[in-house]
Parts: C-alpha cells; structure tokens; sequence
C-alpha cells in the first residue's frame, strides 16, 4: 500500500484547560472548566457556583505543562512530531472575558510557546474555544444564549489572529460544536456553550440558539482571519460519532437518517453558509429561534470554512421507535448496543472502520480537506516492574484506525491533511475530570485525587508512534 502523503502532518492533540494548569497565574481568569469538579466512570463532575475551598477541581493544576512545556515539547519532537494541537485559553487573553484590552502577561505566554514549538520543528494548530469560555461570561450573560458573546468572541479571535500571524497558519473556532446535541446532559451544553437551564428553559430550544450565535460568531472570525492573513487556514471542528441503523428495517434507517442530520447540520452552515432545508423545516416546525437576522445570513455566507476538522473516537447505533414517529434523536432513548463491537471500561465502543466511514461521509458532502485532530483510547495505564508503561492496548487501537484512515486516503482518494491523537501527553480527562483515564503517549506521575510527582515518562506507544512517524506510517 501507498504511504500517507509526504507533507502529511503526524502529530498529537491537547487542551489548554486539561495540561496547562496555572489557572490564576500571570493574571488569568477563571473559565468554565476551573469550576468543575473531579468525577469519574460512574460519577458525573459537578459544576459549582465559582471555586468553592475544599473541592477538588483537576484542571486548576492539571500537569502544569504552563512550567514543563519545554521539556514536554522536547519529548514531541523526539517522537517525531510535525505538529502540535492545542488551544489558547480565552481566559488568560481576556480574564474576564469582557475587558477592552488583552492580558498581556497572557499573551506572552503563548508567544513563548509558539516558538518553543517552532524551534523543535514542531506545527502550532491551534483551536480558540475549546470548552473554557471565560468564567464571567457565565455569570454575568448567560454564555452563549446571549448574542452579545458574539463580539466578545471575534475580538477574542482577532487578538489572537493579529499576534500569531507569523507562528500559527492552522486554526479551528470552536471545539466539537455539534456535542451540544447532547443537551439532556447539563455537562455538555455547559462546556460548549456555558449554558445552565433554568427552571421551565427549554433545553434543546437554549442550544440551537447558542449555536447559531457560535455559527455566527465562527464566521465572522473565519472572514477576518483571512483579511488578516490570506495564507491562514481555518477549519471548523466537529465531532464524528457514525450513526449506524441497528439493521435495515426502514424505520431504523430513516433513524439513523435524522439522527445523522440532527449531529451534523453544524457542518453545512460553516461550510455552505447558510442552514441546510430539513434543518429550517425542523426549526420552524418546532417555533425554535426567532433571533436570526439577515445580517446573520449574510455574515454566514462570507466566513466559509477551508478545512474539516474531526475527532473520532467511536460509533453509535440507533433504533426507531413507535413512541417517537417523526425521528427525533436524542442519545438518550434512541441509542443502542452494537452487537458487533466492543467497548472501552467508559462504554465507548471500538470501530477502527467507523474513522474510515465518517471520513467518507464528510468528504461526500462537502468536498473539503479534512484533518483527523482527535482520536484516541483512554485507559489505565500501569507502571511495570521494569517502571515502563507497556500500553499494547492503545497501540492495538490506534494502529487499527491508522490502517482505516490509510485506506481513506489511498483507496478513498480523501485529502486528509494530519493526524493528530488524543493525546500526546497524559491530561486531565475532559469529561470525568480524571487522570487515570490515560490517553498520553508520555505518562505523568499523578492520580485521580492530584497526588504525584509529575514525571514523565515514555510508554510503549511513544517508541511505537515515532516509528510509524519515521516511515510515514509506511509498516502499518
């Protein structure tokens, strides 16, 4: 088989909020994620009114990568790193969220790292909200059910634009915008939008006119990138979860249909510029979002994205019901087990073929690059006797998918720009809050109740990736 193309950008991807800690360091401010707890498997994190002294809130230190990144981008390189994913925290620029000027000392520090990438050969991609929404802009406007997060925003993106014009070429706006489909759950319309549902609040109405300020805002900041810097490339960010029909019965397919349309409409505005038909009809149907203006329309139209970016970690199965005759999914009541996969210890099946599938169902859409910038298998990992991490399960998966994503490229004809795994270094896991749920190719020395030393150390899958980097995945 081919290789992957030779300006192919091998990689690893992170959080500013889930590695950085430094959480009120150099003037930042608190952000969504700063008041969120530790949780676990069987226990969801909890989201407190501020920081409250006794909590336990993970992210606040994380692995202190602000004061080990030079020596953990040393790491990168060693393993071959052409790029390195990750987010700039919108609470160190604008602490509060709402100031006129930027935190300098913030800024600085992003100055800093930037380089230190460059300087080891190492590609910033870098994402500007990636679920740390500052803090005050909960409190004090609701997060995004208020369009005035709009401008807060686009200045936020045009602080950053105009300071690393000449570190980053690689850019994405918003983080898995589409997880927010999942509003039964408060985590994910709070990390995606820091949105709380009040009393008698319609939850779904609350995050389709959340997104649709996001799809705004992402546009307008998508236009100004490029007055900025014609060479940028700016890419949403989706998450891709395939949803497979449990068979062929027709009502079932005709679900995984709508369920398809309710996750993924996010990516025909900002590639399109404008809301696909079912999607209007949907809207209407429902008398959701009566704030859209023509403005709006138009800012969609000129700030179209120039690449796809994904996550992808599994798949999901859905099933009609009869309670429920015109197909509205929810992830509550209309997934199912897939019968013909496993799963993780978290409950997330194993579908090497699903990266394949999802990246031909965007590329048969939408005609764009795409760029795979997360998929990964969080597990335990274990120190051995000989104090190595031999983690043949996360290379098993991970070599599974690359020989998928291989097979899109060279069988498919798919543009697929990089691949950048969850994650390059052990992190503070998104949605427990744990970091015993690994992901890392270098462990940290630290458990779930923020005990430990902070070492790094290389596991198997490190030696493994930088192999597959050296041969530009080649021996797959």
């Amino acid at each position: 088989m081919k290789r992957f193309p030779e300006n192919f950008l091998w990689g690893g991807a992170v959080a500013a909020h889930q590695l950085e800690g430094a959480w009120d360091e150099a003037g930042k401010g608190p952000s969504v994620a700063d008041v969120m707890t530790a949780g676990s498997a069987k226990q969801q994190r909890q989201i407190t009114a501020g920081v409250i002294t006794g909590q336990n809130y993970p992210n606040h230190q994380a692995i202190d990568f602000y004061h080990h990144y030079p020596s953990d981008l040393k790491l990168m390189a060693e393993m071959g790193f052409k790029c390195f994913r990750t987010s700039i925290a919108w609470s160190r620029i604008f602490p509060q969220g709402d100031e006129t000027q930027p935190n300098e000392a913030g800024l600085k520090f992003y100055d800093d790292l930037f380089a230190e990438c460059l300087k080891n050969g190492i590609e910033p991609i870098v994402t500007l909200s990636h679920f740390e929404i500052p803090y005050n802009l909960v409190v004090k406007y609701g997060g995004w059910r208020n369009r005035k997060m709009i401008d807060f925003f686009v200045k936020f993106a045009d602080v950053c634009f105009q300071r690393y014009r000449k570190q980053v070429k690689y850019w994405m706006t918003f983080n898995e915008i589409n997880n927010q489909t999942g509003y039964h759950n408060e985590f994910c319309l709070y990390t995606n939008s820091g949105i709380q549902v009040k009393p008698g609040e319609n939850a779904e109405q609350l995050m389709y006119q959340a997104a649709h300020y996001e799809l705004v805002a992402s546009a307008i900041v998508v236009a100004h990138g490029h007055e900025i810097n014609p060479a940028y490339q700016i890419g949403c960010m989706l998450a891709m979860e395939p949803l497979y029909p449990l068979n062929s019965q027709p009502q079932n397919i005709m679900m995984a249909e709508k369920a398809m349309q309710k996750r993924y409409w996010f990516t025909d505005v900002h590639v399109n510029g404008e809301y696909p038909s079912f999607m209007e009809a949907f809207l209407q149907n429902k008398h959701y979002r009566t704030d859209i203006t023509v403005a709006d329309r138009y800012d969609l139209k000129q700030g179209t994205v120039d690449y796809i970016g994904f996550s992808y970690y599994m798949s999901k199965t859905v099933k009609a019901s009869e309670d429920n005759p015109a197909y509205e999914y929810d992830d509550f009541s209309s997934d199912v087990q897939n019968p013909f996969l496993p799963a993780s210890e978290w409950g997330w099946t194993i579908d090497p073929e699903g990266l394949r599938y999802g990246a031909n169902w965007f590329n048969d859409r939408y005609h764009l690059p795409l760029f795979v910038v997360e998929n990964g298998l969080g597990a335990r990992d274990e120190i051995a006797a000989d104090g190595k991490i031999h983690d043949s399960y996360r290379i098993d998966y991970l070599q599974a998918h690359l020989v998928q994503l291989k097979k899109a490229i060279v069988e498919d004809g798919i543009k697929i720009i990089g691949y950048t795994p969850w994650s390059a270094i052990d992190i503070v896991s998104a949605g427990t809050g744990q970091m015993e749920k690994r992901y890392g190719f270098i462990y940290v020395d630290k458990d779930d109740q923020g005990k430990g030393t902070l070492k790094r150390i290389p596991k198997d899958s490190f030696y493994w990736y930088q192999r597959i980097i050296a041969t530009n995945g080649e021996n797959l």
